[in-house]
């Protein structure tokens, strides 16, 4: 067995999802929603299976989807991308990920990661030979610190790892952030892995600003997006890979050894989804909005205190004014004696700390939350 995997636990995710199905909990912890994603989108590819072709595309991806890609990057970040050379498809965010770390990095080479992280991060930087070099973020801003990059950086860093929106803070890096963290890839000359799955799940009237479009990064940046987030597709699996020609060229041949292709049907039908106009998106993001608000003002009567969130599907809760000191204690109690699930925060940085938040996914129908709320009532009066 590979010591990277083979030492792994089982993942939180795992366990609070076996343990709501057991006990008949409302599950808010795993990061899906009620949605079933866009009627069109999901016929479009019903029509595609159906009339085919379904043998093999193109290993980069069809090509009516990487200019759609490109067209669609263009039209909502300002980025001038040629798909035929820039753009990848890939089978989700998370083979690409993986892609990226096989193709970039050698054994030895450091990685800058920030925590709270995507679980995948860690084991897929070891696997690949990286040396993780992490940066903790604390709440409430999860901002970026200078002196915590000056120390994390170094001429030993080959790659930083970034999510924005970041999950599980739900927090949106801002254009100060961003070029802070451009400017320490330019001086170190490291290559930027930017997660940015959630760029359209951001509220507020926000705008999600790709780092790809900083001073020095176009050439040294990576760009991932998932049209499982932007389409509430979970389980279609198709991500996109934007990158510099160069970089593409040893992307493309650490994909071709790992899934080579993505169905065409699925292609085809975010390609049409790309296209739409900006009133859905618009749409999109205010519905999610609207359940935001809807659990963050239900738990704040119900005696919760809740984190701001400014992007993604989720939001934070603090146990600490509920005398509550560990998150894994109070999400398994959660689940056990309330009946709905949850995720501890802790297990989103690989030291276990910052015990106290607790995540819960708001992309639910109104009467699932609603539900939630209900029996997460007893919670607080508990602690009164």
């Amino acid at each position: 067995m590979n010591p990277v995997f083979d030492a792994l636990p089982t993942t939180v995710f795992e366990t609070m999802s076996r343990l709501a199905q057991a006990h008949g909990a409302i599950n808010l912890g795993q990061g899906f929603p009620d949605d079933p994603g866009p009627a069109d989108v999901r016929e479009a590819a019903a029509r595609a299976l159906v009339d085919g072709p379904n043998q093999y595309p193109p290993m980069m991806g069809l090509p009516a989807l990487r200019h759609a890609i490109a067209a669609h990057y263009a039209r909502h970040q300002g980025l001038a991308l040629d798909p035929d050379t820039e753009v990848m498809v890939t089978s989700g965010a998370t083979e690409a990920l993986a892609g990226a770390l096989l193709a970039l990095i050698e054994p030895g080479d450091e990685v800058v990661l920030f925590a709270p992280m995507y679980d995948a991060y860690l084991p897929l930087v070891r696997r690949a030979g990286g040396v993780p070099r992490i940066v903790n973020l604390a709440p409430p801003a999860f901002r970026l610190d200078e002196a915590a990059l000056a120390q994390a950086f170094s001429d030993r860093t080959k790659l930083v790892l970034l999510n924005n929106p970041l999950n599980p803070s739900a927090t949106l890096f801002g254009r100060d952030d961003l070029a802070l963290l451009a400017r320490f890839c330019c001086r170190h000359e490291v290559i930027a892995l930017c997660d940015e799955v959630w760029e359209h799940v951001v509220f507020d009237g926000a705008r999600h600003l790709p780092l790809m479009a900083f001073p020095g990064m176009r050439e040294r940046t990576v760009k991932i997006g998932s049209a499982g987030k932007i389409f509430s597709l979970t389980g279609w699996k198709v991500g996109f890979v934007t990158a510099e020609a160069r970089l593409m060229r040893v992307l493309a041949k650490a994909h071709q050894f790992l899934t080579f292709t993505t169905p065409p049907n699925l292609q085809a039908a975010v390609a049409s989804g790309l296209a739409k106009d900006e009133a859905w998106f618009e749409a999109m993001r205010a519905g999610y909005a609207r359940s935001r608000d809807r659990l963050a003002a239900g738990l704040a009567v119900r005696g919760f205190t809740v984190l701001p969130a400014a992007a993604t599907w989720f939001l934070n809760i603090d146990i600490r004014p509920l005398g509550a000191t560990d998150d894994v204690a109070f999400c398994e109690a959660l689940v056990t004696r309330h009946g709905v699930a949850a995720i501890p925060v802790s297990a989103f940085y690989p030291d276990g700390g910052m015990r106290h938040l607790v995540r819960l996914c708001f992309a639910k129908a109104d009467g699932t939350l609603d539900a939630a709320l209900d029996r997460m009532a007893g919670v607080a009066r508990q602690a009164a």
